[in-house]
This record gives structure tokens, C-alpha cells and sequence, in this order.
């Protein structure tokens, strides 16, 4: 019995070193990184979770691109304002492929946009781009939408008479439901039921995303997809979203396509019925309810955290908050209705808007990238079918571009004589060909929400409250943790 378990031990022994050896040799294909483990990897040296901060301290020891193995994949890593660009900017079309991740590829099938490559990304990415551009992006119609949801949210607060309140879900069902606009075009109650349902779905659905079950799928997807558990739950909330938009396409349906399209599902509708004779279309009702379900959920959780933090940064510094206010009551009248096109007569409201993205951005990372040809990096040659992640909070907080990079400064985004300036550093939306298909859309809903919100009310801590908890919690973005605040009426 004795000599039978040596011998397991042995053999187990000799595996192991022969996959050591193994990934020593593969690594010389990659750039330099810290050396990895049989089975692991450098999952023990990231501390098990994929976060910015680890990377960024392992781009001081091995430089802007270097390897990280997750497993028995070797992952290249972008690090820093000047790689980042280098990789997702001249070399967008290279870096533009995603990979085949297990859990994202059974929610997706294949389908949408977000988790995609190829054919089929590029028609539903050019439809996204078209379609939100015909719906006025940048123009009245939206921000008309915008605003509206930016007043109900005002009479919210106003009824609280300065209480105690989470304002996180006021803020999420007004930010619903301007994404609910674009993608249904029509608005829904406080209390509607289906809707609140999709709003719990959507935050439970982020927050599992990330979780140490989602890894274990992605790790052993052939055994997971079989065994109970709470990894289940995802495909449960991803279910029941996916039924709310296909109950809303039956009724665009029933009700027929305007002449004028008013919404995305109308557009779509419209696309189905153009490309039905062409053989290469992708245009089908999969695609359209996976597209409008990642519309929707990103629609609904990017903008909602940003505002969360925007919130608990003006608690935190009242100073900043006056300085915001002071300049909304200079250069505003007290019964006009704000305008994204108002954020060049505030430019220090503008500047606090991006400083919040920066400083309390809302990304562990970039999403997956996957080489689709051979391309050179800053002198490293990086294979087809590599792997890549842009650590886009390098670049927030890269130092080279930054005066003060760990600090929440609005100066960032200031010149000497207080007009805005932005920064190539710049990169909350991404970058190149994956940039953020919503990111107007997000840039006038943070404004206005923002500015509204500042103009018509002083945020404070509840009495007995004398800190504020600026950490943040890792899920599929960095959230603030829960928190109350007083909305004073000014």
C-alpha cells in the first residue's frame, strides 16, 4: 500500500514538473512577466481576482506589457496611458477579436455584441452605432428624455425634506429608465412590477458576474453546467431578462414599425425585414434580444454607479460641492432647464464630472481582448489568438499624466486660466474599435443628472455620521459600498 502511494506521489510529482517545464518553455513566446505555476498559474500572485491595483504594481517590475498566466492561459497585459493607446488606438483592428469565455458564451450563445468577434460584431456594432445616432444622440430629442428622468428624480429627493435616504435605487430607475427609452422608447412607473423585477435582476446579475462561482464556471465549464449550485442563479436572472425584451419586441410587433422608427426595437424590426433576403445577414431576433439585453444592462448599471460615487465625492468634499454650485447659480438662470451643451459654460462642473470617472472609475479592467492577427506591440511580437487586457485604470491613474493621481482633483481637467482640458489619459470608455457603444449617451446623462441634482439640492451625512467609506466593492464594477445621505433643499 505504501510503495503504491510513493508511486503516485512520484508520478503526480513528475507531472507536475514536466508542466512547470512546459510553461517555462511556452513563455519565451510571450513578453516578460512573473514566472507562473503549474495548474495556477500567477492566480496565487493576483490574489485569486483579476483587479487593476495587482497589475499595475507588477507593470513596476516587469514593465507596460508583460504576461500574466490565468491558469494554462497566458494573458498580455497593457499598462499605461501610452500602451494602452498603442494597443487599442494603432492597433484597433488587430486587438479588436474577444475570446470564447465559457460563462459569457453560454449566457450569450454566440450572439449580441459585447461577447462576439468577427461577422457578427461588426453588422450588430454597426447597427448599435446607427441606430443611436438616428435617435438623436447629442440632440433634443434624447436629451429631452434625459431631462425628464433628471426632474423625476428631483421631486424624489424633494419629497425626502432633507431625511436619511439610499439614493441608489432613485438613481437606478431613473437612469432604467432613459435606457428603457432608447432601446422600448417609452417610460415605466415606480411601480411597475415586471420592471422592478428586471431592475433586481440586472443588479443581482453584475454582482454575481464577478463572483468565485463565475470563475469556477469558466475554469471547468464541462462540469459545472452539470452540477448544482449558486453558479445556476446567473442563467436565471439572465433568463428572466431576456423574457422582459422579448415580451417587449412581441409588442412593437403587434403594434407594427412606424414609418419613423422611435426606438431601437423598432430599428431592429426594420433591419430584420431590410436584410431578409441577404444570405450574410446576421439580423435575426436572437441578436436582437441579446443586443438589447446587454444595451440595457450596461445602459443601466455603467451610469448608476458613476452617479453613486458622483454622489458620495460631493459628501466627501463639500468644498467641491459649493465650488460646483457657486458656478451652476453664476452661470444659470434658476428656471433653465440644463443642456448638455451647458458644459462649456461649466467648466468646473465639467471638470468634477470627469474627475469622478477618473478618480473613482468603475472598471477592474478592460474586457478581454483576443489578437485576430499578428501584430508588434512596442517591440514584442504578439501571436493571433493571444489574449489581451488594457488595464484602463492604469491609464486613470497613470502618473505621467496626472499631477496628483491617487487624489480627487477636478485641477486634472482645468488649465491655468480655469478653462476644461481633457487628457489622451483619459479612457473610462475604452478605446478603438470597442469603445463603448453608449458612451455619448452616458456622457449627457452624467451632466445632466449631475448638474440637476447639484443645482437643486446640498448633499450631507446623516447626523452622527463622520466618515465615508470611499473603498470600493469588486463586482462586475467597482461599486461604492451602501451608504445614506441627506438631500438638503437649497
Amino acid at each position: 500500500m505504501l510503495a503504491l502511494g510513493e508511486l503516485f506521489l512520484a508520478v503526480l510529482l513528475t507531472l507536475l514538473a514536466a508542466h512547470y517545464l512546459s510553461l517555462q518553455w511556452s513563455r519565451r513566446r510571450y513578453p516578460p512577466g512573473p514566472s507562473p505555476l503549474p495548474i495556477i498559474g500567477n492566480l496565487w500572485t493576483l490574489g485569486f481576482e483579476l483587479r487593476f491595483e495587482p497589475l499595475m504594481q507588477l507593470a513596476k517590475t516587469h514593465g507596460n506589457i508583460f504576461t500574466v498566466w490565468l491558469g494554462h492561459k497566458p494573458v498580455v497585459v497593457l499598462n499605461g496611458c501610452q500602451t494602452i493607446r498603442d494597443g487599442l488606438i494603432s492597433h484597433s483592428e488587430e486587438l479588436s477579436g474577444r475570446p470564447k469565455i465559457p460563462m459569457f458564451e453560454a449566457l450569450s450563445r454566440g450572439k449580441g455584441v459585447i461577447f462576439t468577434s468577427g461577422h457578427n460584431w461588426k453588422q450588430q456594432r454597426r447597427f448599435g452605432l446607427m441606430a443611436m445616432r438616428n435617435l438623436g444622440l447629442g440632440k433634443k430629442s434624447l436629451e429631452g428624455r434625459i431631462q425628464c428622468e433628471a426632474q423625476n428624480l428631483l421631486e424624489f429627493f424633494a419629497m425626502k425634506k432633507g431625511d436619511s435616504v439610499d439614493p441608489s435605487p432613485a438613481l437606478l430607475h431613473s437612469v432604467s429608465n432613459v435606457i428603457a427609452a432608447v432601446v422600448f422608447g417609452h417610460h415605466f412607473s415606480n411601480d411597475d412590477k415586471e420592471f422592478l423585477t428586471l431592475m433586481k435582476a440586472n443588479d443581482l446579475f453584475t454582482n454575481f458576474i464577478d463572483s468565485i462561482w463565475a470563475r469556477l464556471f469558466d475554469a471547468f465549464p464541462w462540469v459545472m453546467q452539470h452540477l448544482p449550485g449558486p453558479h445556476k442563479k446567473i442563467f436565471m436572472y439572465n433568463n428572466i431578462m431576456e423574457t422582459f425584451v422579448k415580451k417587449e419586441i412581441n409588442i412593437h410587433k403587434e403594434n407594427g414599425v412606424p414609418e419613423e422608427p422611435q426606438d431601437l426595437a423598432d430599428y431592429y424590426l426594420t433591419q430584420i425585414d431590410k436584410t431578409s433576403d441577404d444570405a450574410t445577414s446576421s439580423y435575426d431576433e436572437d441578436n436582437m434580444v441579446r443586443l438589447l439585453v446587454e444595451l440595457f444592462v450596461a445602459g443601466m448599471e455603467t451610469t448608476t454607479t458613476t452617479l453613486r460615487w458622483a454622489l458620495l465625492h460631493m459628501v466627501n468634499q463639500p468644498d467641491i460641492q459649493e465650488k460646483v454650485q457657486k458656478e451652476l447659480d453664476t452661470v444659470l438662470e434658476k428656471s433653465e432647464i440644463i443642456q448638455y451643451e451647458d458644459r462649456k459654460r461649466l467648466p468646473y462642473t465639467n471638470a468634477v464630472i470627469h474627475e469622478i470617472q477618473r478618480h473613482s472609475n468603475i472598471a477592474t479592467f478592460g474586457l478581454f481582448r483576443q489578437v485576430i492577427k499578428e501584430t508588434s506591440l512596442q517591440g514584442y511580437n504578439i501571436e493571433k489568438g493571444t489574449i489581451v487586457i488594457a488595464n484602463l485604470p492604469s491609464s486613470l491613474y497613470d502618473p505621467d499624466h496626472w499631477e496628483t493621481p491617487q487624489q480627487f482633483n477636478p485641477e486634472h481637467f482645468l488649465d491655468k486660466d480655469g478653462n476644461f482640458v481633457t487628457s489622451d489619459a483619459f479612457l473610462p470608455f475604452s478605446a478603438g474599435h470597442r469603445v463603448c457603444l453608449g458612451e455619448m449617451l452616458a456622457r449627457t446623462e452624467l451632466f445632466i443628472f449631475f448638474s440637476s441634482l447639484l443645482r437643486a439640492f446640498t448633499f450631507q451625512l446623516p447626523e452622527g455620521v463622520k466618515e465615508v467609506n470611499m473603498n470600493y466593492i469588486l463586482a462586475a464594477t467597482l461599486q461604492p459600498h451602501p451608504y445614506q445621505i441627506c438631500a438638503v433643499p437649497r
